[in-house]
C-alpha cells in the first residue's frame, strides 16, 4: 500500500501557519523619566526608571510573539534609546536601538515606537544604547518563553536573578572623569558595590525536592561575576538564547552581558537556608578600594525561621569553562571560511590627553548620519566601506557568506565581545598570554559552543564565526560600557543592497518614529558619514577621532607638560601679584 508523504514546503507552510495562529501581541508603554533609588543602602542617587518606578519592569513574550515598545522619553535632560540585547531583529534591524547606527537618538518629550517579532526563545535584556547610559537604571530583563523547549519537563518552576555592578555616580560625571587629560592610562572607575536583583540580602523562597531554573543575566556595566550557589550543584540548559545539553558546574564566571539559565534541585528537607553568591572579578580593576566589598550575597530561604548565614569563604576562584559547552541542536563547525577579518585591539593615548580604544589603529565615533541611513539613501555605492566614515571600522559583508573574526587582544585586560544581529561559534581561545592569533593546525571543536557575548583572556586571542544571513547593520563591541565608550567597536554593514530592498529602495519607507526622532534631533538622515549627499567619497565635516600624540611624547609626558604649563602660568601670575603689591615694613 503506497504511503502518501506530504513535500517539505507544504510541512513547512502548515508549520508557519500553526505558529502564526498561536502567536500573539505584546504591549508595552513606557515612559522613561528620573526617580531616586538607594539599592545598595549606602548612597540616595538619582536612576532613570519606567512607569515611575526602578527597577524598571521585565519584558517577557513566547517565540513567535510581536512586541511593541512605545517609548516616551520624560527625562527632560538627555536623549535615549533602547536596544533588545541578543535578539537577532531578522528582517528588522531598524529596530536594533543603537543611537548613530540604526535610528536617531530619542530626544526629551518624543516618543518612539519598537515594533518587532521574535522567533528565538531563551533569556535577554534590553538597556539603553547611547551615551553610556544603562549603568544609570535602564536595563531590565527580557524573557522569551518557548513551550516547545527541550528543557521544560526538568523543572518545576523559573526564577529570574540579574547581577550588576553599581555607581554612585552619574554617568556623564564618571565618562568626563574616564575620558580625560587626568586619566592617561585609561583606568575605569570602579563600581561602589554589587547588586542582585537590583538589591543586596536577596531572599529566594524554595521547596524541598522541587528543581528550579535560574535564569541570571549580568546586567552590569564593567564587571565579570563569579556566582555560586553553596552546596548545590548547577546544571548549565541554556547561554544567551542557546540551548546547550546539561552540564554541571559548580562556579560560573559570568561577563558584562552574558547570560545562563542553569537548573538547581532543591535538597530533600528544609534544615537550613544557602547563600547565593556573586563577586566582582577585582582583577578587572587598576585599583581596589580599601572598603570596596565586591561580593553580593542572597539566599535559598527553605525555611524563613532559620538563620541565613554568611557564606563561606572559597579557595579559589575556578569556574565552568564554557568553552565546553556543547549546543542541543549540535551544530557543526563552519568548515569553510568565505571572509576572514582580524581585529587588533589595543588602548593607547591620543592627542587630548585621553586613553582611547582601537580596532586596527581605530577607534570609534558615531557618525553624523546613522549607518542605516546611508545605506538606505546611497543606492549602489552603499557597497563602498568608504562611505561610512573613517572611524567607524566598517566591514561590508556579502549575503551568506561564512565569516570569521580573529581578534587579538594586545591588552593586558580581560574583554567581553557581543555582536549585534548573531549568535557566533566560538572556534578558538587562548589562554592569557598566548598573543597574536596563529594558525598551527591544533583540531578545532567538531561542534562548537555558540552565544553572543564572548571573553577573550589577557594579551590573548579568539576565533568566532558564524553565517551573514541577517541583512543588517550590527555592532561587534566590547560590553564593558567604558570600552564602547572610548572606541572599542566595529560596525558589520551586512548585505547592504538586500537591506535596501527591504525597504523598497526608499528611505521615507521607514517607521514614521524614525523619520521624527531624527527631524527632533536635528540629525541628518542621507548621505555618506559626514551627511554629503553630492559627492560620497568626500567625508569633509566627518566626525573624528582626536589626533595622535606627537612623535616622541608619551600619555604621562603630555599631562606633566600640561601641569608644569599650567604651575608655570600660576607661579609667574603669583610673582607679578606680589611684585605690584604694596610694600609694607
Amino acid at each position: 500500500m503506497a504511503i502518501y508523504i506530504p513535500n517539505l514546503f507544504f510541512i513547512l507552510l502548515l508549520l508557519s501557519l500553526f505558529s502564526s495562529a498561536n502567536a500573539g501581541t505584546v504591549t508595552y508603554d513606557f515612559d522613561i523619566s528620573w526617580l531616586h533609588a538607594n539599592p545598595d543602602g549606602a548612597a540616595v542617587r538619582p536612576v532613570m526608571g519606567i512607569n515611575g518606578q526602578w527597577p524598571i519592569p521585565p519584558i517577557t513574550a513566547t517565540k513567535g510573539d510581536r512586541v511593541i515598545v512605545n517609548v516616551k522619553n520624560s527625562l527632560g535632560n538627555e536623549t535615549t534609546s533602547l536596544h533588545f540585547h541578543g535578539l537577532y531583529m531578522n528582517g528588522s534591524s531598524h529596530m536594533d536601538g543603537p543611537v548613530g547606527v540604526t535610528q536617531c537618538a530619542i530626544v526629551p518629550g518624543s516618543s518612539f515606537v519598537y515594533n518587532f517579532t521574535v522567533d528565538q526563545p531563551g533569556t535577554y535584556w534590553y538597556h539603553s544604547h547611547n551615551r553610556g547610559q544603562y549603568p544609570d537604571g535602564i536595563r531590565g530583563p527580557l524573557i522569551v518563553h518557548d513551550s516547545n523547549s527541550p528543557h521544560k519537563g526538568l523543572y518545576d518552576e523559573e526564577i529570574v536573578l540579574t547581577f550588576s555592578d553599581w555607581y554612585h555616580d552619574l554617568m556623564n560625571g564618571l565618562i568626563n572623569s574616564f575620558l580625560s587629560l587626568s586619566n592617561p592610562g585609561g583606568a575605569e572607575p570602579v563600581p561602589k558595590s554589587a547588586l542582585m536583583n537590583d538589591t543586596q540580602n536577596l531572599t529566594v523562597s524554595i521547596q524541598p525536592g522541587k528543581t528550579y531554573l535560574f535564569r541570571m543575566i549580568n546586567m552590569g556595566a564593567f564587571t565579570a561575576q563569579y556566582v555560586w550557589f553553596e552546596d548545590h550543584t548547577m546544571q548549565i540548559v541554556e547561554v544567551d538564547g542557546v540551548y546547550t545539553e546539561p552540564m554541571e558546574a559548580s562556579m560560573i564566571y559570568m561577563t558584562a552581558a552574558q547570560r545562563y539559565s542553569v537548573l538547581v534541585r532543591a535538597k530533600n528537607d528544609s534544615n537550613a537556608n544557602f547563600a547565593i553568591v556573586g563577586s566582582m572579578d577585582q582583577d578587572l580593576f587598576d585599583q581596589i578600594p580599601e572598603r570596596l566589598n565586591p561580593n553580593v550575597t542572597g539566599w535559598l530561604v527553605y525555611d524563613d525561621k532559620k538563620e541565613k548565614r554568611a557564606p563561606k569563604l572559597v579557595d579559589a576562584f575556578e569556574p565552568f569553562d564554557d568553552f565546553n559547552l556543547v549546543p542541543y541542536d549540535k551544530g557543526e563547525i563552519f568548515d569553510h571560511v568565505d571572509h576572514s577579518i582580524t581585529l587588533d585591539l589595543k588602548m593607547d593615548t591620543l592627542d587630548d590627553g585621553a586613553n582611547y580604544a582601537f580596532f586596527n589603529d581605530v577607534t570609534y565615533v558615531s557618525p553624523k548620519v546613522p549607518t542605516l541611513y546611508t545605506v538606505l539613501s546611497t543606492g549602489p555605492n552603499a557597497t563602498d566601506p568608504a562611505i561610512y566614515g573613517s572611524n567607524t571600522n566598517q566591514i561590508i559583508l556579502e549575503p551568506n557568506e561564512v565569516v570569521e573574526i580573529i581578534l587579538n587582544n594586545n591588552d593586558p585586560g580581560k574583554h567581553p565581545f557581543h555582536l549585534h544581529g548573531h549568535n557566533f561559534q566560538l572556534v578558538s581561545r587562548s589562554a592569557d598570554e598566548a598573543g597574536p592569533y596563529v594558525e598551527n593546525g591544533e583540531a578545532k571543536p567538531a561542534i562548537p559552543m555558540k552565544r553572543d557575548t564572548v571573553l577573550v583572556r589577557p594579551n590573548g586571542n579568539l576565533v568566532l564565526r558564524f553565517r551573514a544571513d541577517n541583512p543588517g547593520v550590527w555592532l561587534f563591541h566590547c560590553h564593558i560600557e567604558w570600552h564602547v565608550i572610548s572606541g572599542l567597536i566595529a560596525t558589520f554593514v551586512e548585505s547592504p543592497l538586500l537591506i535596501q530592498s527591504q525597504f523598497s529602495k526608499n528611505l521615507h519607507n521607514l517607521p514614521q518614529s524614525h523619520i521624527q526622532a531624527c527631524v527632533s534631533s536635528n540629525t541628518p538622515m542621507r548621505g555618506n558619514a559626514a551627511g554629503n549627499t553630492l559627492d560620497y567619497a568626500d567625508l569633509k565635516g566627518e566626525n573624528r577621532s582626536p589626533g595622535p600624540l606627537p612623535s616622541g611624547f608619551t600619555a604621562r609626558g603630555i599631562v606633566a607638560l600640561v601641569f608644569s604649563c599650567m604651575a608655570a602660568a600660576v607661579g609667574c601670575a603669583a610673582i607679578g601679584w606680589y611684585g605690584m603689591g604694596d610694600l609694607k615694613g
